[in-house]
């Protein structure tokens, strides 16, 4: 039977009725970038979220990024389309910020200075704490060997840095006390790992150290990982207040067509679901009711906070972290 070309009237129609069928467009999808400590965090917040969106009639995915914050950042204002980030120190929304990626007022726009929890900096000693560590001048003793990321590119490692140098002004030294105590801890860490995980790896896998300053929310995980009884919690007796910020990608948000779902998502860390997920993963809530619910799972340790003690993050940028600042000049001066 001979092949026979359709003609142009049925051309037409067949175009007619395509055009006429029901576009099925994806659902949309969020991607979060966010710090490496944060990841079990979010195999359970995300998960919630989609839950709570279907709930509404409103199906949506959640794609996570993890890594050491700073590298994270700078791969968002690098390109990478994230709708939003969720970083645990200010300074790297404020280079996102300054990037033109977010506006300079990030923090007034969710509560808690967009902070919806927070943490501390802590010990994690072998079994038996074979070196007695105590407090913050132990880990500058001579033969005690400190594990912590790099405080140039990790929010980790830089919250590590500050609450050594801030254990001492917060007790009433002097920032010339807290360089010299931060320089003699610097020249005990054998590898500046580039992430928390990285140094945790370091620290428990590969059996380097003594202690592992991480937050306290990650000792947990920690013991539940690499077995509960290998290792000990100690508690210094002043510490810092870890805030963990978040924020939209506005400009990414907005050519995804997103920002309504990006502000949902991140609204969505104050409700009372996620404030329980977020204290049953040891990081501690803002809300009341759900810290004062789970308070046993925190360390009874005095905080003191970057504004409060060290004169905000803008300063402690300029002045540690800055290319040949005061976390440099350290370093130089350290003779291997």
């Amino acid at each position: 039977m001979p092949f026979l070309l359709p003609t142009r009237r049925a051309v037409l129609a067949l175009v007619a009725a395509t055009a006429a069928l029901p576009a099925f467009a994806a659902d949309p999808t969020l991607l979060n970038v966010s710090y490496d400590v944060a990841r079990e965090l979010y195999k359970q917040i995300n998960p919630a979220f989609v839950a709570a969106q279907k709930a509404k009639g409103q199906a949506v995915s959640v794609n996570q990024s993890h890594g050491g914050s700073s590298k994270q950042i700078g791969a968002v204002i690098g390109g990478l389309e994230a709708d939003v980030v969720t970083m645990n120190q200010a300074t790297d929304v404020d280079q996102l910020a300054a990037s033109g990626l977010t506006p300079a007022d990030w923090r007034s726009r969710f509560p808690n200075g967009a902070a919806p929890y927070s943490s501390t900096m802590t010990f994690l000693v072998r079994k038996g704490n074979p070196k007695g560590i105590k407090d913050w001048a132990d880990l500058a003793r001579p033969g005690v060997q400190v594990i912590l990321p790099n405080p140039k590119v990790t929010g980790n490692g830089r919250y590590s840095y500050l609450a050594i140098w801030g254990s001492v002004l917060a007790t009433g030294g002097t920032d010339a006390q807290a360089r010299e105590l931060v320089g003699k801890v610097l020249a005990n860490v054998p590898v500046l790992d580039g992430g928390g995980r990285g140094a945790t790896t370091t620290f428990t896998q590969r059996g380097i150290g003594d202690v592992l300053v991480t937050f306290e929310a990650e000792v947990e995980l920690i013991e539940n990982e690499f077995g509960k009884g290998n290792f000990e919690q100690v508690n210094p007796s002043i510490s810092i207040e870890t805030d963990a910020p978040v924020a939209i990608v506005d400009k990414v948000a907005a050519k995804k067509g997103t920002a309504a779902l990006a502000k949902a998502y991140l609204d969505f860390h104050w409700s009372p679901e996620a404030q329980e997920i977020i204290a049953k993963n040891n990081f501690r809530p803002r809300d009341p009711a759900v810290f004062k619910k789970h308070q046993q799972r925190f360390a009874n340790i005095k905080l003191f906070t970057v504004d409060q003690t060290l004169g905000g993050w803008a300063k402690v940028s300029k002045t540690h972290f800055a290319d040949g600042g005061t976390f440099d000049q350290v370093m130089a001066s350290i003779k291997r």
